[in-house]
């Protein structure tokens, strides 16, 4: 399974870092995992609705540019579909059994995602109401798709 993890803005914070990493290392095994990380658009603090979604769309055109037409797009987005880690792998082990090899997980700016990425999304899953910092977002992906890939194979890690 070759899985994409998108993302806008780039991942500065060393400890966040030290941890994706060691997760990547231990998926090895697994799968083949890029992590591609879009420039953020940069905007003052204090955004219009109008001005808002103009950042959204420019960072959205950049996480499209990024996903070709045979990928399965999973939206991370609060307003998604709440899931469990037994949800994920259970959905990971059902796009590899009916042929869905690539696989792509978005996850937008601190604006969210544009309108025209969510529309790409053929889902859009949660991992709760909360609200996460974009970066440690990746981070809590990257855990969560290892420990599904444990569960999956049966393997001990996911209590």
């Amino acid at each position: 399974m070759n899985i994409s993890i998108i993302s806008v803005g780039k991942l500065k914070e060393k400890y966040l870092k030290m941890g994706i990493d060691e997760y990547l290392k231990r998926l090895g095994p697994y799968a083949k995992i890029d992590v591609i990380e879009v420039p953020d658009e940069k905007a003052p603090e204090n955004l219009s609705e109008n001005e808002m979604e103009m950042v959204k769309n420019a960072e959205g055109e950049r996480i499209l540019s990024k996903i070709g037409a045979d990928v399965h797009v999973v939206a991370m987005a609060i307003e998604g579909k709440a899931v469990s880690s037994e949800d994920l792998a259970a959905n990971l082990d059902r796009l590899a059994t009916y042929g869905k090899s690539k696989v792509a997980f978005v996850i937008g700016g601190s604006l969210g995602l544009s309108a025209a990425v969510m529309k790409r999304a053929n889902e859009k899953i949660s991992f709760g109401k909360i609200t996460y910092p974009h970066q440690l977002m990746k981070l809590v992906l990257v855990e969560q798709i290892y420990r599904a890939f444990r569960i999956n194979r049966g393997e001990p890690y996911h209590k």
